[in-house]
C-alpha cells in the first residue's frame, strides 16, 4: 500500500516545527479554524509533482516569521518500499524548488514515481463552475496516478509552448525553431490527450459499476478540440496566436465535463451539496480504479470533507473510505464528526500544540 508514515515540517506556514506518525488507512486531524490543519495537508500534498493543493507560489508556503525558506520531509510506504522524500527552499531562492528522495537531488517530476495523490478542499466544492483551466487541473491529478510521466509530459509541453509564445511575440521570428517547437507541443501533447482520454474512460466504467450510497454519480467526458495534425495547425494558427499573445489550440485548453446522471443535467447547475457528492464520487471511483491498475489506492487529502454531511452519509463515506484501503488524511474543527471513523489515527490541533 502508499502511506505516509512520517511527516516533518520546519518553517512551514504556521508550523516552525512539526513531527507526527500516522499509520495505514484513516488519519483525522481536528483543531479550531486557524490551527494549522489545511498547513499539513499542504505539506503532504507538496510531496508530489505540482504545486500543492493551494496552488501557490513556494515564497508562500515558507512561514512569515522563517528565515525565507521551509523544508518538508517524510517517510513513505510505497510498492517499491520504504523511501524518504523531501522538498523545499533555501531563503536565498524562495521559488526555486529542491527535491530528494532519498538523500539525492531529483527534479520535482520524479516524486511521481513515488507517491500518488488526490485531494478535495472545500476551494473545490464549486469547481464545476469555475474556469476549464480548474477542472484541468483537477482531471491532470487524477491522471497522474495513473500515468506517472504524465508530469513530465506537461512540463515539456507547457515549456515548449512558452518558447513559442516568447518567440511569436518577438519582431523576428524563426521559422525553423517555430516549426521545431511546435513538433514539440504535437509530441508531448498527444502523450496528454492519451494519458487523460485514458484515465477519464476508465473512471467512467468505474463509475458505473459502483454503488451510489447516498453519493451521486457523475458522467464524465474529456473536451479537447485539439486537431489531429496539432503541429500543422500550430503553424497555419501562428499569426492569430501572435495577436491573442498565447496558443489558442491544444490540449492546454481541455476541459473535463461532469453531467449528474440521476438528473441528467451539467453538474455546474446543481446545488453546491450535489456538487460536493459528485466529487466524493469521484475520488472513490478514482482510489477504486488506482487500486485496480497499480496495486494500491493514492493517498488521499480531504480538508473540511466531513462538514454538512449528516451522521449516516457520514459513516457512509468514512466506510468507503475504508474500502479503498487507501491512507485518507482528512481534517475538521469538531472531533464528533469523526465518531464514525473507526481504527483512524487521531491527532489534535491546539495552539501549535499536536497531540
Amino acid at each position: 500500500m502508499l502511506a505516509l508514515r512520517k511527516l516533518a515540517l520546519t518553517d512551514m506556514r504556521s508550523h516552525a516545527r512539526l513531527t507526527l506518525e500516522a499509520g495505514p488507512g484513516l488519519v483525522v486531524l481536528t483543531g479550531d479554524n486557524g490551527a494549522g490543519k489545511t498547513n499539513i495537508l499542504e505539506a503532504i500534498s507538496l510531496l508530489a509533482p505540482g504545486r500543492g493543493l493551494r496552488g501557490v507560489g513556494l515564497s508562500e508556503v515558507a512561514r512569515s516569521s522563517g528565515d525565507g525558506g521551509f523544508s518538508i520531509s517524510g517517510e513513505a510506504e510505497t510498492l517499491s518500499g520504504m523511501v524518504t522524500l523531501g522538498t523545499g527552499t533555501r531563503a536565498a531562492a524562495p521559488e526555486r524548488r529542491l527535491v530528494r528522495i532519498n538523500g539525492a537531488a531529483r527534479p520535482a517530476a520524479a516524486l511521481g514515481e513515488w507517491l500518488s495523490l488526490v485531494w478535495l478542499t472545500p476551494a473545490m466544492d464549486r469547481l464545476f463552475t469555475e474556469a476549464a483551466s480548474a477542472r484541468r487541473r483537477f482531471l491532470d491529478r487524477l491522471v497522474l496516478a495513473l500515468h506517472p510521466d504524465h508530469a513530465r509530459q506537461s512540463l515539456r509541453y507547457e515549456a515548449a509552448m512558452r518558447a513559442r509564445n516568447r518567440l511569436l511575440a518577438g519582431d523576428q521570428q524563426d521559422p525553423g525553431w517555430l516549426s521545431a517547437l511546435e513538433a514539440a507541443m504535437a509530441e508531448h501533447g498527444a502523450a496528454l490527450q492519451a494519458a487523460r482520454g485514458d484515465t477519464v474512460r476508465a473512471l467512467a466504467d468505474m463509475l458505473a459499476d459502483m454503488p451510489l450510497d447516498g453519493f451521486a454519480r457523475p458522467q464524465l467526458r474529456l473536451h479537447d478540440e485539439s486537431p489531429a495534425g496539432l503541429a500543422a495547425a500550430l503553424a497555419v494558427s501562428r499569426a492569430r496566436d501572435a495577436a491573442a499573445g498565447r496558443t489558442l489550440t491544444g490540449p492546454h485548453r481541455a476541459d473535463l465535463e461532469v453531467v449528474h446522471a440521476g438528473k441528467g443535467q451539467p453538474a455546474a447547475r446543481g446545488s453546491t451539496g450535489e456538487q460536493k457528492a459528485l466529487l466524493i464520487s469521484l475520488v472513490l471511483a478514482h482510489a477504486a480504479l488506482v487500486r485496480e491498475r497499480r496495486g494500491a489506492a493514492p493517498l488521499m487529502l480531504l480538508d473540511e470533507i466531513a462538514a454538512h454531511l449528516d451522521a449516516e452519509r457520514r459513516a457512509r463515506l468514512f466506510a468507503r473510505l475504508a474500502e479503498t484501503g487507501a491512507q485518507v488524511w482528512m481534517t475538521g474543527t469538531d472531533r464528533a464528526l469523526f465518531t464514525e471513523a473507526d481504527a483512524a489515527t487521531r491527532f489534535h490541533l491546539e495552539h501549535g500544540q499536536l497531540s
